[in-house]
């Protein structure tokens, strides 16, 4: 067995060797198959290895998705820097060719030149290592730094001095020189990156993945040349003025995003809530105030000092921020903080007036009724009050039944095979009906027990007040073969009706009868319903699970006097 081993062992040492033989022997192979690689990504013919031009022309990586604006994260979530936004690939997948006045020719730079009259001439000259265009007997010419505006000038003036009279002269600059920049500091992706010489530092930025949101600092983005200092970019006075430095960039420069110093975070009525960078540990809320841009609801401040050992909690009107200084790491909320003095009230049904009325806050109910011009046929006793605030406060605790009775269908235990599968389709039944309830929408009906209580409500704004006709019908609903609105029969009980509209459903639960009056109280059991009223005969509940059972029953019930609807299974 040793031997054999041995034997294996020596095999592989002997084509390792081999291998490494022929790998030495040829060591044009690797960079020549390398070189094909990336021709074929690049389009270029078979076997040429692309130049410094093609690579800075691959294609930039797609385009990420935007990130996520102000006020759409959840509750407890990071805030979002402000600046994060640019750095989503597309300064990186859109080049820039163009040239601006200042820009300074340098070698790879590539000109048309033009010459026309006693000579005639035209090619594409790339600048030298020396920095010179060779124009045919004029020879060379030095075009190395020479601005933009000044290159035409340049070229004509070197040209003239052979050719005196009779030939015209045309030169521009056709594209830019390939470079590589690296880019460092508290980027994403630090490393090397091409691009042309007229690129933005914000496509050099995107293509390194962006400013680390986390760390890395909007206000001080350097760009050094042979280590020394050449440019320090605002990226803020981009975004907020559109103001950029044009540089032009060279072989070896570097990009360096220095770390973040000071911050504070804006929430609350502004259209910028974001977390912003400060240029100093300390600055004016009026500079804070111009980031934020609070909306035209925004009356006050609160700065929560973040700093030290304890929370300080200052409080301050928008008008008055003059002195006010806001801190690194401070947290500043604008709020709306208004008090009411009238509230709308809207006005429906039986009006023939004013469908909205202005009423002083702290008006009750018996106030607007004075103010009421209702028709003939209005019935003032029954007057029906909404509020979006009830209407909330019911589609919250319907939502809460709702998750509860999902729970108790969905962990229900099962002692066999056969019972299992009986819980597995209850519990599919049950997530259809929770489906169908979601969708259910209170009405946010305000119970009006009593006269003397209808006219001690205080209103709200927003309220509305629905003035009803007198009635004389009743209205069926639920589990009844023919549900309608009757005739209104005095002493008629419920099953009356409910033999009128041809009697119950099979599904009816007899024992689960609700009526309900026009102010949105339940009829005690037995009485005899009135003009106006509405019965909801519920359907039976047939489950086994008594948690469930009772989960159903009182979600019925919740939609019945919440929504005024008798939801079947």
């Amino acid at each position: 067995m040793l031997q054999r081993f041995l034997r294996t062992l020596a095999s592989s040492f002997l084509l390792l060797s081999l291998l490494s033989t022929v790998l030495a022997a040829e060591p044009s192979g690797e960079a020549k198959g390398q070189g094909q690689s990336l021709g074929q990504m690049l389009g270029l013919p078979s076997g040429q290895i692309p130049t410094t031009m093609d690579a800075a022309m691959v294609p930039a990586p797609p385009p990420q998705p935007l990130p996520m604006l102000p006020g759409s994260q959840t509750i407890g979530a990071k805030p979002v820097v402000f600046g994060s936004q640019i750095f989503s690939g597309r300064f990186a997948s859109q080049g820039f060719s163009g040239f601006n006045p200042d820009y300074q020719v340098a070698s790879g730079d590539r000109i048309t030149l033009r010459m026309w009259g006693a000579l005639n001439y035209e090619a594409v000259q790339v600048v030298d290592a020396q920095g010179n265009i060779f124009v045919p007997n004029a020879g060379p010419i030095q075009v190395r730094g020479v601005r933009n505006d000044e290159l035409n000038q340049r070229v004509d003036e070197q040209v003239k001095r052979t050719f005196k009279a009779n030939v015209g002269v045309y030169a521009t600059l056709e594209s830019a020189q390939p470079v590589k920049v690296f880019v460092t500091g508290y980027v994403r992706a630090p490393g090397l990156y091409g691009g042309l010489s007229s690129d933005s530092v914000l496509g050099f930025l995107d293509r390194a993945g962006g400013i680390d949101p986390d760390r890395g600092s909007y206000l001080n983005v350097e760009v050094l040349r042979g280590g020394k200092p050449r440019a320090v970019l605002n990226l803020y006075q981009f975004l907020l003025e559109g103001k950029l430095e044009r540089l032009q960039f060279h072989d070896g420069d570097t990009v360096v995003v220095r770390p973040r110093q000071y911050a504070v975070t804006v929430q609350g009525e502004a259209q910028n809530t974001y977390l912003f960078e400060l240029s100093a540990p300390d600055v004016p809320a009026a500079e804070l105030v111009h980031l934020a841009q609070p909306k035209p609801t925004a009356t006050h401040v609160s700065v929560v000092r973040n700093t030290g050992v304890e929370l300080k909690s200052e409080y301050y009107p928008l008008s008055q921020l003059g002195s006010v200084m806001v801190h690194n790491g401070d947290l500043v909320t604008f709020t709306a903080d208004k008090y009411p003095t009238t509230l709308l009230v809207r006005i429906e049904g039986a009006q023939l007036g004013e469908r909205a009325l202005v009423m002083p806050n702290g008006a009750r109910l018996k106030d607007l009724v004075a103010r009421l011009n209702p028709s003939p046929e209005a019935d003032l006793a029954g007057i029906q009050l909404y509020r979006k605030s009830v209407q909330d406060r019911q589609k919250r605790s319907l939502d809460l039944s709702l998750r509860n009775l999902e729970t108790a269908a969905l962990t229900a235990r099962s002692a066999t095979a056969e019972e299992a599968a009986l819980r597995k389709q209850e519990a599919d039944l049950m997530m259809s009906f929770v489906a169908k309830a979601q969708q259910v929408q209170p009405l946010g009906q305000v119970v009006l027990t009593s006269k003397e209580q209808a006219d001690q409500m205080l209103l709200e704004d927003g309220d509305v007040v629905v003035v009803p006709e007198k009635q004389n019908t009743v209205l069926l609903s639920g589990e009844v073969l023919f549900p309608n609105a009757l005739v209104f029969k005095p002493g008629a009980s419920v099953a009356d009706y409910v033999a009128m509209a041809g009697g119950y459903t099979q599904s009816a639960d007899t024992s689960k009868e609700i009526v309900l009056h026009p102010n949105g109280t339940v009829a005690e059991p037995g009485s005899s319903p009135q003009p106006g009223d509405e019965i909801m005969i519920l359907p039976k509940i047939d489950s086994k699970n008594i948690e469930v059972t009772r989960g159903i029953t009182q979600i019925l019930y919740q939609i019945a006097i919440a929504a005024k609807v008798a939801f079947g299974l």
